[in-house]
């Protein structure tokens, strides 16, 4: 059976080097005798995995020295709990922009956890077609932190700059799409993204966090939520996502194989180009997101039909195009084009669009 071109906003599709690799080291990694998900993850052959795999990550979004990366459990849905939990204790106060659901949620996370948090901006009012402008004077001067979730996977939005918070640590939910383009991490004091979309399997979490903010985290807080305790060990005060960050450590090695984060934003502006072109360049399908806050990640799109909207994902499965039917609370159609989509998949998708406009009129 042919593989499918899939449009999955999470998991995703993996770089099919990187499953082959995987594939040839399935029953025995290296000269271990074992599978990797079979390994101890004390044993030396897994803490040079991971080793490796913080390396690699490290050199691919050139991470400062004094910032610690954790390879974590939960989801990033975790964190939105852990964010408060770790660096509240700062000033008591925090500030976020909500610009899509996962924003939504970690703000409601930090309301119900009795945290004094307010939300400084936000895109509701317009069904979140855009980002939210904030501005400097904008942010408490007190806050503990502001939190952004930089691309709205629901949406198809995105952070087209990065707000100016000054002092004041600004936290980012990557997790549509960390290692998609280059990123300065010195901007933010943490980054924090699921792994399902653009790096590995479901399973793990990775958690960016410069090494002075580990130091505000509120004492009772649940140990494996606890990041200072988490860097203190390694990863590994429990038993950690073992394969899904072997995995990481694959993708990573892909990346850095086709010359980093700026050979890959190139790759992944050109498949969005094409399709963001055709939309704009057409009237029988309507982009909902504002231009400038326009994801090259997720590609939303309606025909305003909502018997047409449903008719399209089942036909263009049956083209081999999966998974393009939008998420539950805004319908329509969307298109994840992460990574390891190729270009090629995003031109069956277009000429699909083509076609599909062609057979099926609006009244």
């Amino acid at each position: 059976m042919n593989r499918v071109y899939n449009f999955s906003a999470g998991p995703s599709m993996l770089p099919v080097p990187v499953l082959e690799r995987a594939a040839s080291e399935l029953m025995c990694y290296g000269d271990s005798g074992m599978s990797v998900m079979e390994m101890s993850h004390r044993s030396p052959v897994y803490e040079k995995i991971i080793a490796d795999a913080e390396a690699k990550l490290r050199e691919l979004m050139n991470i400062p020295d004094n910032y610690k990366v954790l390879f974590l459990q939960g989801g990033a849905s975790t964190q939105f709990a852990a964010v408060p939990l770790n660096l509240i204790g700062r000033t008591g106060k925090a500030d976020y922009i909500v610009s899509g659901q996962f924003s939504g949620k970690a703000y409601k996370e930090a309301q119900k956890m009795g945290y004094d948090v307010k939300c400084i901006a936000t895109s509701k009012d317009t069904n979140f077609d855009r980002i939210p402008v904030v501005t400097k004077d904008m942010i408490s001067p007190d806050a503990s932190y502001v939190h952004v979730c930089f691309n709205n996977t629901i949406y198809g939005t995105k952070y087209s700059y990065i707000p100016d918070t000054g002092d004041i640590p600004l936290v980012a939910d990557m997790s549509s799409c960390i290692i998609s383009e280059p990123v300065d991490v010195t901007k933010f004091g943490v980054i924090y993204a699921g792994a399902q979309k653009n790096m590995a399997p479901a399973g793990v979490t990775l958690v960016i966090v410069r090494e002075d903010l580990l130091e505000y985290g509120d004492p009772k807080m649940p140990s494996m939520l606890d990041w200072k305790l988490m860097a203190e060990n390694g990863s590994m005060y429990n038993t950690p996502p073992c394969y899904s960050i072997y995995m990481a450590g694959l993708v990573y090695e892909w990346i850095l194989g086709l010359g980093g984060l700026d050979t890959m934003k190139e790759m992944n502006e050109k498949k969005a180009k094409l399709l963001y072109d055709y939309l704009d360049n057409q009237d029988y399908y309507i982009a909902p997101v504002q231009k400038d806050s326009r994801s090259i990640m997720n590609v939303t799109f309606v025909t305003g039909v909502e018997e047409i909207d449903k008719k399209f994902p089942k036909e263009a499965a049956a083209a081999g195009l999966v998974n393009l039917k939008g998420h539950r609370s805004v319908g329509g159609m969307r298109a994840s084009i992460y990574n390891a989509m190729p270009y090629e998949g995003v031109e069956a998708l277009v000429e699909f669009m083509k076609k599909f406009a062609a057979e099926n009129p609006k009244a």
